[in-house]
């Protein structure tokens, strides 16, 4: 084989194994107060503090979720560091981090590299167009707090924009408003594979 068309082969297979079975958000216009709100939400720095309730809690859900996400991102600490910072963005929006998780797994499966063919990039698939529109020109769609803190971000604009209505939310978000086919796959990952009760200690006797 020609060394263009060799080198053609591989790029095709590259990007075949990198691309995102995703959709992508559409670019709307902002009113000028949203946008300012948005990216003041982008730019704040993470607090040096937990977004758990206590070091107890920190434990069990980083060992549980670790221990799902295994096969996913085998080293443990990038995958420790990947869950703290998951749980830390998504409770900062106000939303469940195990809605996250399971959106990710949807999105991504959890490729810090993928690509939809729009474009998305990153864990979240979060369309280049943000930066422009909230973010800074330096930032790196595929740098991994960057990429939460603007997929988490967008997806509680979503939900504030649908009005608490979760299954629109989630069209939105993948570009396919008000088709079944995403938000039930979002919530079948979040319920098959994420689900997270309080955990009962039992008082010792």
């Amino acid at each position: 084989m020609p060394p263009a068309l060799r080198l053609t082969a591989f790029l095709a297979l590259f990007l075949r194994g990198t691309a995102a079975l995703a959709g992508a958000q559409q670019y709307e216009p902002l009113a000028a107060s949203v946008q300012a709100a948005l990216s003041r939400s982008i730019a704040d720095q993470k607090p040096p503090q937990s977004s758990f309730q206590n070091p107890l809690e920190a434990v069990n859900w980083l060992t549980e979720m670790s221990r799902r996400l295994e096969k996913k991102l085998p080293d443990r600490e990038y995958r420790i560091d990947f869950l703290r910072s998951v749980h830390y963005e998504a409770t900062r929006a106000g939303l469940d981090p195990q809605l996250v998780l399971g959106l990710i797994q949807v999105e991504s499966g959890f490729r810090k590299y993928a690509v939809s063919s729009a474009g998305a990039r990153g864990y979240m698939q979060v369309m280049p167009f943000w930066i422009k529109l909230i973010g800074r020109p330096g930032d790196n769609l595929f740098e991994m707090r960057t990429n939460l803190r603007y997929g988490c971000t967008i997806l509680r604009h979503y939900l504030g924009i649908e009005k608490g209505d979760l299954f629109r939310t989630l069209g939105r978000y993948n570009g396919s408003l008000g088709q079944a086919e995403y938000p039930n796959m979002v919530r079948g990952a979040w319920e098959k594979h994420w689900h997270w009760g309080p955990q009962v200690i039992e008082p010792a006797r």
